[in-house]
């Protein structure tokens, strides 16, 4: 408030103003909508590796089009799905040419790759995700032993602390159906969330071969790939929490079971074999700030898995398997200066893995400490990210270091790099334990990757793309050889070379002829394909929100078959129903201000 006093007379003093009163105002509450974005989490990809090749899948945006989780991976750069025959059969990842084995795949931090083992991605239902974070290129620095070509996090359906529900059922080709029911709100202070899911596929598809492939315009054959069938279901437990400290505790309780049948190969099939499988994963984390510049984090975790093949030839069954794995990990960060921000993780696990065929075992524990330093440079527009892990994997001392570099060159313009090496320990099914005809072999090497990468990008608020290149060299490969008389046994013998262009936002899903044979004989190979696949959404309900999805996959029908010449499914079509239900809340409601989530 302004006073403006009269006037003086000339010659005259003028009077001291009188101090005004100030009248009190008394503001009412303003309720602001809007959307708050977090930095990314301590444990987020972005944040382990600030200039990596990094890809962030949002599987709500793909909701009604992927079966499973690794069709949400489908078409990203540089990575291959692996698949071994539809809905239930095993589902692997190759990336930038690292074989499956060399791909580390988290589950919510928790590893599900074995000892230097391949993870299975039908084992992690759609209905659990909520994103994918993709790492490519050497992964060794930041998550251990066996990232050769990158490494992909799943992480899982967060916790709300309003009432929420939700179900979806999924009909479509093979007699495939899934569903899954979840619920959500505030517990003990918290958040929780409970989700259980389920399906079954009978599997069966018709594919047609060449029965005699080195006669010349042989003609094709009808045939029925049977005993594809596989069903499935499970639970998933989560609990948030948070702490007057302002840091927060989460929790993680994660079951699933599973039981397909193993068809075999076209030229032997099995009439008998089957696989179960049952996982059960526990985790926890806790996390606070440390003044305005520092943060901490403890993660533990367990896993185990029961597996067990079931028929098949004599001779060569597996015997029930037994993995488990266990560990911590401590994560500091602190900003140094203006100009550094450093970060040291400690990790310990063991591992260990028990087979009923010769009561075999073996086991080793892992140990690791890494450091990071985020150096900025010339106002943040520059950053180095130098890091290095020193581990020690059972009988293997491994140096993972990597350097990575981005430059913001303004207007939505960057460019970063890296260069790293990465090695994988070989598996305790290779050093130590016979399966069948496959002998093992206690004197094998870490196999050890070499990888660069480049690209440049652009972004603004609702477009961004990156194009680059990249190079690796992969060493001291581990293949089966075989060993006579009728054996086979793992050697390091081998070595690749490997360099592509990435692009993303651009999905064009081809892949070139194949061959099978060592002779190179074009007849006796995969041919090319190209797969097409559409779909449409709709939401026509609200409150309950009733959502209607139609997808078609394969559209023009392409007849494919997996790496080892395995037919694969044809067309498909899927209807998928899903609901969710909020409560509605009276306008005085205490929280009425926040905005929903999508």
């Amino acid at each position: 408030m302004l006073s403006f006093p009269g006037l003086a007379r000339a010659g005259q003093e003028p009077p001291a103003p009188e101090e005004p009163e100030l009248p009190e105002f008394i503001l009412p509450t303003v309720d602001v909508i809007g959307k708050v974005v977090p930095d990314a989490p301590p444990d987020s990809v972005q944040r382990r590796d600030p200039t990596g090749a990094i890809t962030v899948i949002d599987a709500r945006e793909r909701a009604g089009e992927a079966r499973d989780t690794a069709e949400l991976l489908g078409g990203s750069a540089s990575l291959v799905v692996q698949d071994a025959g539809g809905y239930g059969q095993s589902k692997s990842l190759v990336v930038r040419g690292a074989s499956a084995n060399g791909v580390l795949v988290f589950l919510d931090g928790i590893p599900l790759n074995g000892a230097g083992g391949i993870a299975d991605l039908s084992l992690v239902p759609v209905a659990l995700v909520e994103r994918l974070e993709i790492l490519r290129g050497a992964a060794g620095a930041r998550y251990g032993a066996g990232g050769l070509g990158g490494a992909v996090n799943i992480v899982t359906r967060a916790p709300s602390s309003r009432l929420l529900s939700s179900g979806e059922v999924t009909y479509g080709s093979f007699d495939t159906v899934m569903g899954h029911v979840a619920a959500s709100g505030a517990l003990l202070d918290g958040q929780a969330l409970v989700l259980l899911h389920g399906g079954r596929s009978q599997g069966d598809f018709s594919f047609r071969i060449d029965e005699l492939p080195a006669l010349d315009d042989n003609p094709l054959t009808e045939e029925v790939r049977t005993r594809n069938d596989a069903r499935g279901g499970g639970a998933l437990v989560k609990y948030q929490r948070g702490l007057d400290s302002g840091g927060r505790v989460d929790l993680l309780a994660e079951l699933s079971l599973e039981d397909r049948a193993l068809a075999g190969t076209v030229q032997n099939p099995q009439l008998s074999r089957r696989q179960d499988q049952t996982r059960v994963s526990l985790g926890g984390r806790w996390g606070r700030p440390f003044g305005d510049t520092g943060e901490a984090s403890a993660r533990g975790f367990f896993r185990r898995d029961w597996m067990e093949v079931l028929g098949g030839s004599t001779g060569v069954d597996a015997g029930a398997q037994r993995y488990t794995v266990g560990g911590v990990e401590l994560e500091g960060r602190a900003v140094v200066g203006s100009r550094n921000a450093l970060a040291v993780t400690l990790a310990a696990s063991s591992e260990a893995v028990t087979q009923a065929t010769g009561a075999q075992a073996a086991s080793w524990w892992r140990a690791s400490v890494m450091a990071m330093d985020e150096l900025s440079l010339f106002s943040e527009r520059v950053k180095v990210v130098p890091s290095l892990r020193v581990e020690r994997v059972g009988q293997y001392s491994l140096l993972s270091p990597k350097l990575g570099a981005s430059v913001d060159l303004g207007r939505g313009f960057g460019v970063r790099a890296n260069a790293g090496q990465s090695h994988r320990a070989p598996s305790f099914l290779e050093l130590y334990i016979r399966q069948g005809l496959l002998l093992p072999n206690p004197d094998l090497k870490p196999e050890r990757a070499l990888s660069v990468d480049a690209a440049g990008l652009w972004r603004d608020d609702a477009w961004s793309i990156t194009a680059g290149g990249f190079a690796a060299v992969y060493e001291n490969l581990i293949a089966y050889e075989m060993y006579p008389p009728m054996l086979a046994k793992p050697y390091n013998f081998a070595a690749a070379r490997v360099w592509g262009a990435e692009v993303e936002r651009t999905e064009v899903l081809v892949q070139s002829a194949q061959l099978i044979n060592r002779v190179g004989e074009a007849r006796l190979s995969l041919p090319s394909r190209t797969w097409v696949s559409v779909g449409a959404s709709s939401t026509f309900l609200r409150r309950p929100d009733l959502t209607v999805s139609f997808d078609l996959k394969n559209l023009l029908d392409a007849r494919t078959a997996d790496y080892t010449g395995m037919p694969l499914p044809g067309r498909a079509a899927y209807v998928t129903f899903s609901v969710a239900l909020e409560p509605l809340r009276s306008a005085s409601s205490e929280d009425s201000h926040v905005a929903s989530p999508p």
